[in-house]
């Protein structure tokens, strides 16, 4: 199995929802920005509603460290806005939620579940030129949180910016990081 990390983000045009408007999303508004896919099952669902919500909590936090937040499924975007309409939690979302019917996105970034027509809960962050960053897939079955997702793509954009330097296990914005060396080894 080929790994994902530091791969292009396939290209892809869909439809999206977002704010109370239908809209196109594709590769091309990406580029030049940081990127959060955050795949889900279904809309209408259990365990989503709580990591969308979650998400949503965080939202601003991440557009301001600059990073796009596109959640997905393999709904279409009237859906998408139908669960919008009918449920409260839903309405607190302000990012664009990404359509993807014929699982272009979900087959693209390997989280599509053939048997059943939904995707896994994977969440991609992708950096300003297109390479997947952060690779996270799990089971339906288990919900994220959004606190420590905030947390890695902090580290992620903290890296990108900081040659030469590592984030070590639990490292929070403002920390000390790690300078990789041989003067490092059997200390740490």
């Amino acid at each position: 199995m080929e790994s994902i990390i530091n791969a292009q983000v396939p290209e892809f045009k869909v439809n999206a929802f977002q704010n109370g408007e239908f809209k196109t999303v594709s590769n091309e508004d990406i580029k030049g920005k940081w990127t959060l896919f955050f795949f889900y099952p279904a809309d209408f669902t259990f365990v989503c509603p709580t990591e969308l919500v979650d998400l949503a909590e965080k939202y601003d936090q991440l557009k301001a460290d600059g990073v796009e937040v596109f959640s997905v499924s393999c709904d279409t975007h009237f859906v998408h806005k139908a669960w919008h309409d009918a449920s409260d939690s839903i309405k607190k979302i302000k990012y664009t939620m990404l359509a993807d019917p014929l699982a272009v996105l979900a087959k693209g970034f390997g989280v599509f579940k053939e048997d059943e027509g939904l995707a896994y809960r994977g969440t991609f962050l992708v950096d300003p030129e297109g390479k997947i960053k952060i690779a996270e897939i799990q089971d339906n079955s288990i919900g994220r949180n959004a606190d420590e997702l905030v947390r890695k793509v902090e580290a992620a954009q903290f890296v990108a910016t900081h040659d030469g330097e590592v984030c070590p296990a639990k490292w929070k914005k403002g920390a000390e990081t790690l300078k990789p060396s041989i003067d490092l080894v059997g200390k740490i």
